[in-house]
This record gives C-alpha cells, sequence and structure tokens, in this order.
C-alpha cells in the first residue's frame, strides 16, 4: 500500500490523493523524500488504494492498515457549486467523513498529525466586519452549503484536538496552478483564452461576477504548507493551531481575466452568463498568514502572474 521505502521514516495518508492539490502534494512529496534516510511512504496515492471517507468503518480499516505517522485529510466535494446542488452529500463528505477520518486516527493512530484542510470560505460574513486581511481569530460565519461544512468540520477537529487529536487545521484561500479543473474561476477563463487562441471558440467568453477581490495562491505553494506540517517535528499541533494560507493581497477577478487576455494577446468580448453568476457573494475575501509564517515559516514564492501564465499555457497544450 505504500510507496518508495519499506520502513520509512513518516508514512503519510493523503486522503484525495487523486484530486487536483492531492496530486500536486504528493509529487511534492516524492521530490523532496526521493528515497533517502528521512524518505516517506505516501499512501493512500496509488490507483486502487482509495476508500470512502463517508464510510465509517471503510475509514477505519485505511487507518489501521496504513499506521500513519501523518494524514493530510484533503478528500472532499471541493467544488461550492457542487455542494450547493449535492448540499446532503457535501455534508456526509465534508463533516462526517472528516469525523470518520478523524475518530480512525485517534483510535489507531494516536500520535499522528492530523492535518485537516478547511476553507476560507468558512469565514464567509465574517469578511463584511473585518477591516483589512482576516486573521484565525475571527468568527466563522459561512454563507454557502461548502462554507458551512468545511466551517463544520474544522470547529469538530479543533474540539477533537482538547480530546487528544493530534490536530493541525488550515484554512486555505483561492489557490490554483496548471491542471486544475475548468469548474474553478481562473482555469475556466485560461481554458476559454485558449479555445479562442486556437481559433476552437468564438472571440467571446462567458463569465460571472468580475467586481469581488478575491486573495490568490498558487497551489505548488499551498501543498508546501501541508507537507511541512505532515513533516516537521517542530510543527506545532493541538487546538491553538489553525492557520490561514493567504497572500495577504486582493485580485479583482475582471483583473484576473484581463491579465489573461493579454498574456494571450487576443481581443476578447466579455459577456456575463448568468448561470455563472454565485450567490451569497462575499465581496473581498482577503487572509492574513502571519501566524503561519512564524510557526511553520511558510510563505508564498510564486508570484500569481507566473501562475496565471502557467495556467493558460497548461490550456494551450491541453484545451
Amino acid at each position: 500500500m505504500s510507496k518508495n521505502v519499506m520502513d520509512p521514516q513518516h508514512r503519510v495518508l493523503v486522503t484525495g490523493a487523486g484530486g487536483f492539490v492531492g496530486t500536486l502534494l504528493v509529487r511534492h512529496l516524492e521530490a523532496i523524500h526521493g528515497g533517502g534516510a528521512s524518505s516517506v511512504a505516501i499512501l493512500g496515492a496509488a490507483e486502487g488504494e482509495g476508500f470512502d471517507i463517508s464510510d465509517r468503518e471503510a475509514a477505519d480499516r485505511a487507518v489501521q492498515a496504513a499506521r500513519p505517522t501523518a494524514v493530510v485529510h484533503l478528500a472532499a466535494i471541493a467544488a461550492p457549486a457542487e455542494a450547493h446542488r449535492s448540499p446532503r452529500r457535501a455534508w456526509e463528505v465534508n463533516l462526517y467523513g472528516a469525523m470518520n477520518l478523524a475518530e480512525a486516527v485517534m483510535q489507531h493512530a494516536p500520535e499522528a498529525r492530523f492535518i485537516n484542510v478547511g476553507s476560507s470560505e468558512a469565514y464567509g460574513d465574517a469578511f463584511l466586519s473585518v477591516e483589512g486581511p482576516i486573521s484565525e481569530g475571527a468568527p466563522l460565519q459561512p454563507t454557502s452549503v461548502y462554507g458551512a461544512t468545511k466551517a463544520a468540520a474544522d470547529m469538530m477537529v479543533g474540539q477533537m484536538a482538547h480530546d487528544g487529536l493530534k490536530a493541525i487545521r488550515f484554512r486555505p484561500f483561492n489557490h490554483t496552478a496548471p491542471g486544475q479543473a475548468d469548474t474553478y474561476v481562473v482555469s475556466a477563463f485560461a481554458r476559454q483564452i485558449a479555445a479562442i487562441t486556437a481559433g476552437d471558440q468564438a472571440p467571446v467568453i462567458s463569465v460571472g461576477n468580475l467586481d469581488v477581490d478575491r486573495d490568490f495562491l498558487d497551489a505548488r505553494d499551498v501543498v508546501r504548507a501541508y507537507a511541512a506540517a505532515a513533516l516537521d517535528p517542530a510543527a506545532p499541533t493541538g487546538p491553538s493551531s489553525v492557520y490561514n494560507l493567504a497572500s495577504g493581497k486582493a485580485w479583482r477577478i475582471g483583473d484576473i481575466l484581463a491579465t489573461l487576455i493579454a498574456l494571450s494577446g487576443m481581443e476578447v468580448e466579455i459577456r456575463v452568463d448568468p448561470e455563472r453568476l454565485r450567490p451569497n457573494l462575499v465581496p473581498r475575501a482577503v487572509g492574513n498568514a502571519q501566524k503561519v509564517a512564524v510557526d511553520l515559516g511558510w510563505r508564498p514564492e510564486i508570484a500569481f502572474e507566473d501562475t496565471l501564465r502557467d495556467v493558460l499555457d497548461f490550456w494551450r497544450e491541453h484545451g
């Protein structure tokens, strides 16, 4: 069930390892621990090793078999639109799936680190009452199904940390990179622009609300934080180990689109598509990531302009 070595120092169970961020995390772990004395066995990453986290017994068996030193919990109904369409399934996976996994860790691997990947969408309406980048002490006031499920799981893991779960909770802000599905805004823009460049689409792009500000990261930066939390014995765990992953800067969605269009060198007509407009939009969401910089030494390294160029190049090659 493991990769790389028979008896590594670290055994990292990654749920959602086949997803966009999970794939990047596995690739990062393999790159930084490729066969040395402190190598990592990456569990749940290979085909056939998956399990349904909403199935309590399956989650229990997987953790018992893995004997992990750390669990990075990424598996989720991750697209807000999908959670909105299927709210019951979103709660089953995002809340009860996290509970199943955390309980299994406490029973079978009590010394393992439990890295819970939440979301900045858990803050919701709190963004409306905070001036400047939001910090981890802000209340969780989600406005979407997705945000609510993530907030509930975040609070549950925090409570379980009081009972002994060696938890680290992350609240990442928007992130993208080459390979992300086009159900997310940057990738959706880039794919359409790449299709226009190739002559496969008329020079018209369909968009949702462009007048919102969001804090964006490169997902390749984000996975560095997850790996550090899983592998660094000095990374603190417990109820207070909760961290925003953010740049502290805002990008207007319309400016992201304009940058991608400029990178393409094309002239494009922009049309608003009502089906792409999301309800309950918070107009501005920016995060303060000073705490994670102090505790884990993490800061974003990739300029977002470079991320946009890479995403556009990906769709030019794979569109």
